[in-house]
């Protein structure tokens, strides 16, 4: 079985969520996308300043996400004096990292479910959100760049990257009280 055959139904729950729906939509409200921006940026930063004195952004350029989720949260967000509320789900996501953050395979696993779901699903995102969408944007070939993703990755990769599916349907579960209050 494959790293994808393995995480099949991790990935499924995740992708399937309410929240995720609404990114579909073509829909979302600016200021709760800069909101889940806002969320995404500490957990994306988090995972690659671990990662990288492994090696492991190594042979793929301009693969970090955090600068353009930062760039597109402030392309969006209108107030800079009143900031989005952190989701618990994020110091959660941070002291995780922090916790294997010498484990360069537990490291790539969520590189595989972030950076490499960016570069897949989150293509057809970034035509249905507000604002440039920088955090889709990948300089270079898709296929080169998978390729590249392909080769640092392991079946064994699939328990940690089930951990990081499980995180990322959590964050889309707190998402949706953000969901709540914007529309009161």
């Amino acid at each position: 079985m494959s790293l994808k055959e393995l995480t099949y139904e991790a990935h499924r729950t995740a992708e399937t969520s309410p929240f995720v729906k609404i990114l579909f939509s073509g829909k979302i409200d600016p200021s709760l996308y800069a909101t889940y921006l806002k969320n995404q940026h500490p957990m994306y930063e988090i995972l690659e300043v671990c990662a990288m004195p492994h090696g492991l952004f190594t042979g793929m350029p301009d693969t970090r996400r955090a600068p353009a989720i930062l760039a597109d949260y402030t392309e969006l967000w209108t107030d800079p004096e009143n900031q989005p509320a952190m989701l618990p789900v994020v110091n959660d996501y941070i002291q995780h990292i922090l916790s294997i953050k010498d484990d360069p395979k537990k490291l790539m696993a969520h590189i595989y479910v972030r950076h490499f779901g960016d570069l897949s699903g989150g293509q057809m995102i970034a035509k249905r959100v507000p604002g440039s969408g920088k955090m889709y944007q990948f300089d270079g070939d898709p296929d080169e760049i998978k390729n590249a993703f392909r080769a640092k990755l392991s079946d064994d990769m699939a328990d940690e990257a089930k951990v990081c599916f499980a995180f990322a349907t959590r964050f889309f579960e707190e998402m949706m009280t953000q969901v709540v209050e914007v529309s009161e």
